[in-house]
């Protein structure tokens, strides 16, 4: 899938809205619930992974991180502010003719944003395949979303360690399987 698809696969969504590198979308999307399975988060959590262009990363990272130029991957977390289940303003009730309460809502984990041609050139510079690059990637990303980090060594160090577990995983899980 390329330049302009979109695809939602359990609780992951995915979209290509870029034309310069072709995207397997539904791969990244199955390496996206395997991570959310590995990480045990609840299945009703929700998650999106979008390539886009350059102008459109540089543009995000400009703007929401006070970054300079194109970067590969961003991840936006979402606030923990849910909004509570119910009518608005009152909250009060599902309205007339609701015999049953409403659901608690999904928890909306964020989004994490990959520039796919800027990974193409970082895959260059450390000698290994644009997939392999991009695949770190959207792990990295997924794992913002999950509160890793690596401000500092330590914290770095568990990073790497875990996006080298859950990408050992997914290459052992193989080709995309159906559904």
């Amino acid at each position: 899938m390329s330049g302009g698809s979109s695809a939602t696969v359990g609780s992951v969504f995915g979209s290509d809205e870029q034309g310069d590198v072709d995207v397997d979308v539904l791969r990244w999307i199955d390496l996206a619930r395997l991570v959310l399975r590995e990480e045990r988060v609840p299945s009703d959590a929700e998650v999106s992974v979008i390539f886009v262009d350059e102008r459109a990363i540089t543009d995000l990272n400009e703007r929401f991180l006070g970054g300079d130029g194109p970067t590969d991957v961003l991840a936006f977390p979402m606030d923990g502010d849910v909004v509570p289940p119910g009518r608005q303003p009152d909250q009060g009730g599902r309205g007339p003719g609701s015999t049953t309460d409403a659901g608690e809502p999904p928890s909306v984990l964020g989004d994490v944003v990959v520039c796919p041609s800027v990974a193409g050139r970082n895959a260059a510079e450390h000698g290994r395949a644009a997939d392999d690059e991009i695949a770190l990637l959207v792990v990295h990303g997924l794992l913002h979303l999950l509160d890793y980090d690596h401000a500092d060594d330590e914290e770095g160090a568990a990073m790497r360690r875990r996006e080298a577990e859950l990408l050992e995983r997914f290459r052992e899980a193989g080709p995309r399987s159906p559904g």
